[in-house]
C-alpha cells in the first residue's frame, strides 16, 4: 500500500537526511541506486521539484539520459543502512546488481517506471524536466578546489537534473 503524501510536508525531514544520503533510483538498461548527499526539493515553472546532481562519469547519468525520470528513496526513521550506503555509495552499477548486492526489495512505481524500495518507503517519483551540465568557471574558486581538483578526472563535473515530482507517497508493507 502507498499513503499519498504532500512532499511539502516533509521537507524539513528530507532536506535533513540529504547530507547524510538518500537513494537516487534509475531503471534504464537494470536498476539501479545511488547515494546522493545533494539535492533541492522545490517548485520551478510551478511544479513542485526534486533536483539531483550526478557526475558525469556516472552509470546513473546514463541511464537519467536514456530514460529522463527517476525516483528519489529515503527513510521514514534512521539512516541508510551502513551496507547499502556502501554498495550503492561506491560500487557501479555497470558492474554490480545493487538491488541484490545491497538486499533491496523493490516496489512498484505509481506512474513512472523506476520502482521505489520498500526499506527506504519515503519516495518521489520524477520526470526529469531539464537537465543542465555545470560550467565550471562559473563556480567559486573555493568550490571548485574542494569539491572538483582532488578527483581522479578533476574535469569529472556534474549535471544537474529537475525533475518533476509526478507522485510522492510513503510505502506501506503491502
Amino acid at each position: 500500500m502507498k499513503e499519498r503524501i504532500n512532499v511539502f510536508d516533509y521537507a524539513e525531514q528530507i532536506t535533513k537526511m540529504l547530507p547524510e544520503g538518500i537513494l537516487l533510483n534509475t531503471c534504464g538498461d537494470k536498476f539501479n541506486s545511488m547515494v546522493i548527499g545533494w539535492g533541492h526539493l522545490g517548485v520551478i515553472w510551478g511544479l513542485p521539484t526534486f533536483t539531483v546532481y550526478v557526475r558525469q562519469s556516472r552509470y546513473t547519468r546514463e541511464q537519467l539520459d536514456r530514460t529522463r525520470e527517476f525516483t528519489v528513496s529515503a527513510p521514514t526513521e534512521g539512516r541508510l543502512g551502513k551496507e547499502v550506503f556502501r554498495i550503492c555509495g561506491s560500487e557501479s552499477g555497470r558492474d554490480v546488481d545493487k538491488e541484490k548486492a545491497a538486499h533491496l526489495t523493490l516496489a512498484a512505481p505509481q506512474v513512472i517506471r523506476t520502482p521505489g524500495i520498500l526499506e527506504y518507503p519515503l519516495t518521489l517519483e520524477c520526470r526529469v524536466l531539464y537537465r543542465q551540465d555545470q560550467v565550471i568557471t562559473e563556480m567559486p574558486e573555493e568550490i571548485r578546489k574542494k569539491y572538483y581538483t582532488r578527483l581522479p578526472d578533476p574535469d569529472d563535473f556534474h549535471t544537474a537534473y529537475i525533475g518533476e515530482i509526478v507522485s510522492a507517497y510513503i510505502i506501506r508493507g503491502d
